[in-house]
């Protein structure tokens, strides 16, 4: 069961930052990441779709320029907002990304800045827009996030041809986990909170597990 460590783990150093990732990078194969487009034209490693919450400023990132972002820190560290170009300068190659799209419209962009990586990607998103425009840019596999209405998400990913789903996990069985096999999807759970439903997810069967913490999947 492969462990995604969510927006780097925000565990070990403040979430969607180099540092988080670099931190994840020394324990685990797999990171997640959150991308979206800024003022400027770049994709920016963000989860958000404004400031508030995570740098203490105010205003939207879409109406936020790179330079802007960039001087800003988040959280009480030092560390500022990253591109997704520089994220994947600082893994190593060995390290999958799983990288989440907050809005339509990037396929493109992201084709040009992970086109050279050695890394291994996965591209989800909640937005089937998004995951479509990857589809007809790339050669990339997709993956579908939900939180509810399960049968109707396994036809949206079977339409996109993705080759997972990312469920919430209070959505999964055994039986469910099975069902999504049986169809071709590989399964990874997001956000698992703790130990007990680890091990629950890794009885029912499932591929992955998306955690804040990499010591839960210890």
């Amino acid at each position: 069961m492969r462990v995604i460590g969510h927006r780097g783990c925000p565990a070990l150093a403040p979430e969607n930052t180099l540092a988080a990732f670099e931190a994840a990078a020394t324990r685990l194969d797999w990171v997640e990441l959150d991308v979206r487009r800024c003022d400027s034209g770049e994709l920016v490693v963000f989860h958000d779709e404004t400031l508030d919450r995570v740098t203490g400023a105010s205003g939207r990132v879409a109406e936020t320029s790179l330079a802007e972002l960039q001087a800003l820190t988040v959280g009480d560290s030092e560390e500022s907002v990253p591109t997704l170009a520089a994220v994947f300068d600082a893994l190593p190659d060995r390290v999958a990304v799983n990288v989440e799209l907050k809005e339509a419209g990037l396929a493109d962009d992201l084709a040009a800045v992970v086109g050279e990586a050695e890394h291994e990607i996965l591209v989800s998103s909640f937005d089937a827009e998004a995951l479509r425009e990857v589809r007809e840019a790339t050669a990339l596999p997709v993956a579908f996030l939900f939180a509810a209405d399960w049968a109707e998400s396994l036809s949206v990913a079977a339409d996109l041809d993705c080759a997972a789903v990312h469920p919430h996990y209070d959505l999964l069985s055994s039986a469910r986990v099975d069902e999504a096999h049986d169809r071709g999807f590989e399964v990874n759970a997001w956000t698992v909170p703790d130990r007990e439903v680890v091990r629950r997810l890794r009885e029912y069967g499932v591929d992955g597990v998306v955690v804040d913490d990499p010591a839960l999947a210890v």
